[in-house]
């Protein structure tokens, strides 16, 4: 086997969105001005059913655009849960703002309510809520505690809907629920253009701080834009195919990120909290026009991806491996097929080393990336018990549009050793 089966390289990517950047490279006219920047906010908007959605660069952007337009005073906390990534908690250090790190649940790896209430304070104005891996918060108990007149007065909610487009919860769509929400395009989210966030939401003041901040935060710089534009071209063509070939593929991805040819899904100046040029930035129309692209196979994605997951049920049911709450109320995209295993670590390194299948290695670490200098993003070791845990045996399973039951049972197969 030449290619990987993989988790994130490229995990979205099909030959209509090669063929895109490709002609998009010789279109520099395009790369950051055009109507498809529009039209992508209108689509996601449409989709909603929302009255509001801004673009930007990233997720990171989005998230640094609402909390300016929050206007909170430096002494604010955000409250967000651990088990996440460096890219949800930067934005708060950027903008001079402290984040508490809120526990998560052990059965859907979202955010743990006792240990809300319990870290919830004078100086706390904004509740972050991350639907982990596509499976919905319980929204139920999240705007109860936000819309009691007697709790924390001022505590806007903000979802963080990068692992969840078209994920709902009792028949609302995720992202329509707090005050903002914000999505991500990156590279191994629900829908992909390399780079690329949106915000959106129903209030009328927020959406114009919104506005006029997205004309303050500028456009990438056209070398950047066409770092993101390689990124595709580059993944299909050569590192991919040459993945395992003398390691060939890897040693060419290492090269052309040390080199910058592209680019990295995170910078080494945010493992220590601290902000790259290209952040905070409006997405240019060159992603624009990717992004629109990936939307309109939204809902074959999503589909695509329950059914791999159910697939992953069945034959991994009864055995060692600790499965997905499934709840009735809930609709999981399963952007990822997170399962528990004892010996989580030695399955993700057997897997990438000996039998070419590169597992997911979301949250290996409680704040990944796994180098992460945890002090430098305000996270203490020992303050949320259950994410340290489960940053031990969790793995993630492929679930993308290019895994097909073929690879899930090659998956599957591989796990057989580690059922009992």
């Amino acid at each position: 086997m030449l290619k990987p089966i993989s988790i994130s390289l490229n995990p979205n990517v099909e030959k209509d969105d090669v063929r895109l950047a490709l002609k998009l490279i010789f279109q520099p006219w395009k790369w950051k001005r055009g109507k498809e920047l529009k039209e992508i906010e209108n689509q996601l908007k449409n989709y909603l059913g929302v009255k509001y959605a801004v673009s930007f660069n990233s997720g990171r952007s989005a998230l640094m655009a609402i909390l300016k337009a929050l206007n909170l005073s430096k002494d604010s906390e955000v409250l967000l849960q651990a088990y996440t990534c460096v890219a949800a908690v930067n934005p708060i250090l950027w903008e001079g703002l402290k984040p508490v790190y809120i526990d998560c649940q052990d059965t859907d790896f979202n955010l743990n309510i006792s240990d809300f209430k319990a870290k919830t304070g004078p100086n706390s104005r904004v509740l972050m809520v991350q639907h982990t891996f596509g499976l919905p918060a319980n929204m139920d108990e999240i705007m109860a505690i936000v819309r009691d007149p007697k709790g924390t007065p001022n505590l806007v909610l903000i979802e963080d809907c990068a692992h969840s487009l078209g994920a709902e919860y009792r028949g609302q769509k995720i992202g329509t629920f707090g005050k903002a929400a914000f999505f991500s395009f990156g590279r191994d989210k629900v829908i992909s253009s390399v780079y690329g966030g949106m915000v959106v939401t129903n209030d009328d003041q927020i959406a114009e701080s919104l506005y006029k901040i997205q004309k303050e935060f500028n456009t990438p710089s056209c070398y950047w834009i066409f770092q993101q534009l390689l990124h595709p071209i580059l993944m299909s063509y050569i590192i991919l195919p040459l993945y395992n070939i003398l390691d060939l593929g890897k040693i060419f991805l290492v090269l052309s990120q040390w080199f910058g040819i592209l680019s990295k899904a995170v910078h080494w100046k945010e493992k220590i909290g601290k902000k790259p040029g290209y952040f905070p930035k409006n997405m240019p129309n060159a992603l624009a026009v990717l992004a629109l692209n990936q939307f309109k196979k939204l809902e074959r994605f999503n589909k695509h991806r329950q059914e791999i997951a159910e697939f992953y049920y069945k034959e991994l049911a009864n055995t060692l491996f600790g499965l997905p709450p499934k709840f009735p109320d809930r609709k999981n995209i399963f952007m990822r097929f997170t399962v528990k295993h004892p010996k989580a670590h030695e399955i993700i390194y057997e897997a990438w080393h000996k039998r070419n299948i590169i597992v997911g290695d979301w949250y290996i670490t409680p704040i990944i990336p796994h180098d992460t200098k945890l002090e430098k993003v305000d996270y203490k070791m020992g303050s949320c018990p259950v994410a340290e845990k489960l940053s031990k045996i969790t793995l993630n399973l492929p679930t993308h549009i290019n895994i097909s039951q073929k690879d899930a049972k090659t998956i599957v197969d591989f796990l057989q050793k580690y059922k009992q």
